[in-house]
């Protein structure tokens, strides 16, 4: 199982699936986490645990720990299994097409930026009106579905006639999916789960202003991407350069180039499918026109 995790993590353009086996694995991690300290009787030490995850609607109370603004989009509620079961196929769905249409690195970062603002929106809301100020009496919230708002809403403004097939309605634009959801959060938001559904309404406005920005040519989630290769860039293992010598100092660089170029290519068009042809180096686009050649 563990193989198959990890097959299914490192395919390329696969940023949904990526997203969805991060989002299992803490549900998994924190449900055992749960079970293990309610029954050896250390309850106290996962409420320690689990707070870590879990964002305040008190502005004071988030201060102590500013981490939640994104830890609580990859936590899930453990007394039942709908709440994940949910978001993850809605991820899973919009995920794909924005996938298919848009690459795995935006992708991951409207996600963060869909947490982000979504987390932003449920702070200031509960901290500014005072209706919602009487309402913030409850430890926190936890879910991914801010951010998946985010897809969700992106998907459909960028390509708002697509069809999803849904059982018993048959195919349905997916505007008036989204339109739908975006209204039952709009309702919510005075009801049981109401700051859920006002992220919800914050993740969702991030969606529609970031495939906006986009098609006027700003991408939004660029730093994010910038810094997530960064951190990918000191883990990955370097080459090691092996010099041989050849008499014909030609055949020394036409060796070079035929042996390395295959692994090289490959990552090319890895990044190609990843971000676009605009993504490569001057470099990476020389080495494929040359390959183009052969």
């Amino acid at each position: 199982m563990l193989e198959e995790f990890k097959n299914a993590f490192n395919r390329p353009n696969n940023g949904h699936i990526q997203l969805i086996v991060i989002n299992v694995i803490v549900f998994v991690v924190l449900g055992v986490f749960m079970v293990l300290n309610t029954v050896l009787g250390f309850e106290n030490i996962f409420i320690a645990i689990h707070k870590q995850f879990v964002i305040p609607p008190i502005f004071g109370d988030f201060l102590t720990r500013p981490w939640t603004i994104i830890t609580y989009s990859f936590a899930h509620d453990l007394t039942g299994l709908f709440h994940i079961l949910f978001n993850m196929l809605a991820l899973y769905w919009f995920g794909k097409l924005f996938v298919e249409y848009l690459g795995s690195d935006k992708l991951i970062a409207l996600y963060i930026l869909g947490a982000l603002a979504a987390a932003a929106f449920y702070l200031l809301i509960f901290n500014t009106v005072p209706y919602f100020k009487s309402q913030s009496n409850f430890s926190g919230m936890v879910g991914a579905s801010g951010a998946i708002y985010a897809i969700m809403v992106a998907a459909a403004t960028l390509l708002p006639d697509y069809t999803f097939f849904l059982l018993f309605f048959g195919p349905v634009r997916i505007k008036y999916i989204v339109a739908v959801s975006i209204f039952l959060s709009f309702i919510g938001s005075v009801g049981a789960n109401t700051g859920g559904n006002i992220a919800h309404l914050g993740g969702a406005l991030m969606g529609f202003v970031y495939i906006k920005q986009l098609q006027a040519g700003v991408n939004w989630g660029g730093w994010i991407t910038a810094v997530l290769d960064w951190f990918k860039n000191i883990f990955k293992p370097q080459t090691k350069v092996k010099v041989t010598y050849r008499k014909t100092e030609a055949k020394t660089k036409s060796s070079a180039t035929s042996k390395a170029s295959q692994a090289e290519i490959d990552a090319i068009l890895d990044k190609i499918s990843d971000r676009g042809y605009e993504s490569l180096s001057k470099d990476e686009k020389e080495k494929l026109f040359n390959a183009s050649k052969k």
